[in-house]
């Protein structure tokens, strides 16, 4: 009943009201720099949708969505200056994309009242909503994805992985170092050795870890990289025969621009995903009102691409939040912190997706108080030389919640603590 009167008061608001305003997404990019080749695809995907959403369906609700575009170059203090410089334009949600400006911003979104979403990255602990009240990583976490690479690996492996040697090649950054504590649990409950090899920003000079990584001849190797590194990693891999199809990375390391450049020598790398990627409907729609009207953040050439997809997933993530919000508090026009309600109560269900024109492109999920994480669920994919395309091997794979769940408890306690935070959802 309370929904019904707020989509009935939602609606004569529209029917009644002058021009409203515009609801406000900044887009934290970064077009420049060694990180471009991800942050391209996925600030086009981002802004596409917000795009389409107000050619098609004429705004959100009936009001138009504005995007505020700044460049980051994957620069924690640039990032910090962005939201700065951004925040006074009634910003609704800050996705930066990248863990460092996460760390900063976390403080700052909580004191200003702004909802932070970042999207399976960020500060893995932010899943717990009784501590982080403006912040959430659905549809799943770093953590979630470290448990659901060795799940992938269990199954592999016949299900014991206890002969077995792990190495995981990560980004030295915050970033990098983030999926480290899960694994290191996980290899103390399946009795797998576990060996970590850093790799220094930007990723360019591998060859030591990967003479490490001969040396040492490990059953499998996890990757943790992002930009240039990825590159770089999968050709020293075929430098030295490393089997592809025992090398994995995360859902940051599995995009088409991390393998074309090792061309056949690339076949069989495998990745996460946290969404999938397939030829949706909803791709039509954005060349229809979009792309071919010109519109377009980017050339039209990423539409569909693994982080394209994100980056309009994103998006839509966002977007369904705003109606939700709209709905809860009957008003088109909604702040920040009908947003961050928006966002706490969002539901992303198959008939949801199917009715977006993207069946299937995330796991079904609802977020609570209590759970700002999501499903935690990925997928694993492999990269098809020869056709140039991922393929899907695995459904949506879930996490061991009894290696996460104690991890996100452990480290958001200790951060209500510092930070003197009380605790909600009672």
């Amino acid at each position: 009943m309370k929904l019904k009167l707020a989509s009935i008061a939602l609606g004569a608001a529209l029917a009644a009201g002058p021009a409203l305003a515009d609801l406000v997404f900044p887009d934290l990019s970064y077009r420049t720099g060694p990180y471009a080749a991800g942050g391209i695809p996925f600030s086009d995907g981002y802004q596409d949708y917000f795009t389409l959403v107000n050619e098609r369906d004429g705004g959100i609700g009936g009001v138009p969505a504005r995007v505020i575009e700044c460049e980051t170059g994957y620069n924690t203090e640039k990032g910090v200056e962005c939201y700065e410089a951004t925040k006074g334009e009634g910003a609704l949600i800050y996705q930066p994309l990248s863990t460092g400006i996460t760390y900063q911003l976390i403080p700052k979104v909580s004191a200003d009242g702004i909802p932070l979403h970042t999207m399976g990255y960020g500060r893995t602990s932010a899943a717990n909503g009784k501590v982080f009240e403006w912040v959430f990583n659905y549809p799943a976490n770093y953590w979630n994805a470290a448990s659901v690479a060795i799940k992938y690996l269990l199954d592999e492996s016949g299900g014991d992985l206890g002969d077995k040697k792990i190495a995981l090649l990560y980004h030295n950054s915050a970033y990098g170092k983030e999926p480290i504590r899960t694994l290191e649990g996980l290899s103390a409950k399946h009795g797998f050795d576990l060996t970590t090899i850093a790799v220094d920003h930007p990723g360019q000079e591998q060859k030591s870890q990967w003479l490490q990584i001969r040396r040492e001849r490990p059953d499998y190797v996890i990757m943790w990289g992002w930009g240039v590194m990825n590159q770089v990693a999968i050709q020293e891999a075929a430098n030295i025969r490393f089997p592809m199809e025992n090398f994995i990375g995360n859902w940051w390391a599995g995009a088409e621009h991390d393998v074309t450049p090792a061309g056949m020598a690339a076949d069989g790398y495998k990745a996460l995903n946290m969404n999938r990627i397939a030829d949706l409907p909803v791709f039509d729609d954005i060349r229809t009102y979009v792309a071919d009207k010109g519109m377009a953040a980017g050339d039209g050439s990423n539409i569909g691409k693994v982080l394209y997809t994100r980056g309009m997933y994103a998006a839509m993530l966002a977007v369904e939040a705003a109606k939700t919000a709209q709905e809860i508090h009957g008003t088109p026009v909604i702040t920040a912190a009908m947003m961050r309600d928006g966002m706490e109560a969002l539901v992303m269900d198959a008939a949801k997706m199917e009715a977006l024109g993207a069946p299937g492109i995330g796991p079904e999920f609802g977020v609570t108080c209590a759970d700002h994480g999501g499903s935690g669920m990925g997928i694993v994919q492999q990269w098809n030389a020869g056709e140039g395309k991922w393929v899907a091997l695995t459904d949506y794979i879930s996490p061991d919640d009894a290696i996460i769940d104690p991890l996100v408890e452990e480290d958001s306690m200790a951060f209500a603590a510092e930070n003197g935070i009380d605790l909600r959802c009672d």
